[in-house]
């Protein structure tokens, strides 16, 4: 199969086909690679056609990707700097570079290690507005033995734009992702 062949979806399927496709076609592309950088790009864009295929509200999701753990050097000024994401690939509009562990909806996926589904991004505490047509979002966190290496960030331009379906699949995904690259 032609590599751009994965980012196919058909136009009638369910959310549940379209991740069950998006988790199959992942496994086929990281056969035999373990960049994560790669890997993390061909998965935005499997999730980014996965989800135009599908009606509302998936249809309307405006950002699907990643951050990483920024492995800085400390500088001088700190000896023991706070853990930060660095942007990753993702598809969708430019977005913000950095974002400290426990600073919004992915800072707090990242430190607390757990999913952050989010019906209405303005009522979450501290959210960063990278996009402000962004309504709803869902952050899981990808994992690497016990360490947050990674996690997957999904926007949405409306509000409840994602359910437990999204959670459960992309902890799948996460999981998946979280084995086969090298972090």
């Amino acid at each position: 199969m032609v590599h751009a062949d994965s980012s196919n979806f058909a136009s009638d399927i369910t959310k549940e086909e379209a991740y069950k496709q998006v988790l199959e076609q992942a496994e086929a592309l990281f056969e035999g690679q373990r960049n994560w950088v790669c890997n993390l790009a061909n998965t935005a864009s499997l999730l980014w056609h996965a989800y135009k295929s599908l009606p509302s509200p998936s249809a309307e999701v405006n950002w699907t990707g990643f951050y990483v753990l920024d492995n800085k050097k400390p500088s001088s000024s700190s000896s023991t700097p706070k853990p930060q994401l660095i942007l990753g690939p993702f598809q969708g509009k430019v977005a913000c570079q950095t974002i400290l562990f426990g600073r919004g909806v992915c800072g707090t996926a990242a430190s607390s290690k757990l999913t952050q589904l989010v019906p209405d991004v303005e009522a979450f505490p501290g959210h960063i507005a990278c996009d402000g047509d962004s309504k709803s979002e869902i952050v899981v966190p990808i994992l690497s033995g016990d360490e947050v290496v990674a996690i997957i960030d999904v926007d949405c331009a409306e509000l409840s734009g994602f359910d437990v379906v999204d959670q459960r699949w992309l902890e799948k995904l996460a999981v998946l992702l979280g084995g086969a690259c090298d972090w």
